[in-house]
């Protein structure tokens, strides 16, 4: 519940996900946090300055219905490691799984800056990847943004300060914290949810994207969609035009 009111979910349209007289429903992108949390763990073997790691890429599989409760085991791992010049791409898979099996595979890719040049393959390029098509979309979804939103958001466990800590961001190389790029993710999922999916969790299989621009506090996340036959492509934006997720698709389970 707390993660649903950290990508906005608000009463009275949202109570399936935020009130426990309703279920909860888990929201399906819910499955980025655990996975961030096992990608932590993993991580704190990789020496690698936090104040230059921007998240690249994320996505989410959904081998059936998140639970409300469970009791789960996460194997993470890293999966690739390209060298990209200025910087070290990283990729890490983590999938959940209790006494039934397989509930949701997440996978991200990091972006180190600094860390290139070690000598390494560059890597295949993403780029073409799940383009809009010309036309005008089949659905938009707009979600406005708290001031206080990163505020929600980290309680559910993902604490970069980069997303709350002035001072922090600033090291970093930005002018201010910004959303994290994972609750812009989620706030995409619930725009997806509710449009591709008919608000059936049952029916959402994936959802992947590349990160591609910072939401800022009080930005308005646009969601557009172009219907497929098994899912949409998608891509996200604020009000001020620039694209914050490319390069993103959206499947049936």
């Amino acid at each position: 519940m707390l993660y649903a009111l950290g990508v906005g979910a608000r009463p009275p349209e949202d109570l399936d996900v935020i009130y426990e007289g309703r279920g909860p429903v888990v929201l399906p992108t819910y499955g980025v946090i655990p996975g961030l949390m096992a990608m932590g763990r993993v991580f704190s073997e990789v020496e690698v300055n936090p104040a230059m790691i921007l998240h690249g890429e994320q996505a989410i599989t959904c081998h059936r219905t998140l639970p409300p409760k469970a009791e789960v085991q996460i194997r993470g791992r890293i999966t690739e490691v390209w060298d990209k010049g200025k910087a070290a791409v990283i990729g890490f898979e983590g999938i959940a799984s209790d006494a039934d099996g397989d509930i949701f595979t997440a996978a991200a890719t990091l972006f180190v800056r600094g860390a290139g040049g070690f000598g390494g393959e560059r890597g295949p390029s993403t780029s073409g990847k799940n383009q809009p098509p010309t036309r005008k979309p089949d659905l938009v979804v707009e979600h406005q943004t708290r001031r206080e939103q990163a505020a929600i958001y980290r309680l559910s466990g993902d604490r970069n300060p980069l997303h709350i800590d002035p001072d922090f961001a600033e090291m970093a190389g930005f002018e201010a914290p910004f959303n994290h790029g994972l609750c812009t993710f989620g706030f995409v999922g619930r725009a997806v949810l509710a449009s591709v999916f008919a608000g059936d969790v049952d029916s959402f299989g994936t959802l992947e994207g590349r990160f591609a621009d910072q939401v800022w506090p009080e930005d308005t996340i646009v969601t557009k969609m172009w219907s497929e036959e098994d899912g949409a492509i998608v891509e996200a934006s604020t009000q001020k035009g620039n694209v914050v997720l490319s390069q993103a698709r959206a499947t049936r389970r």
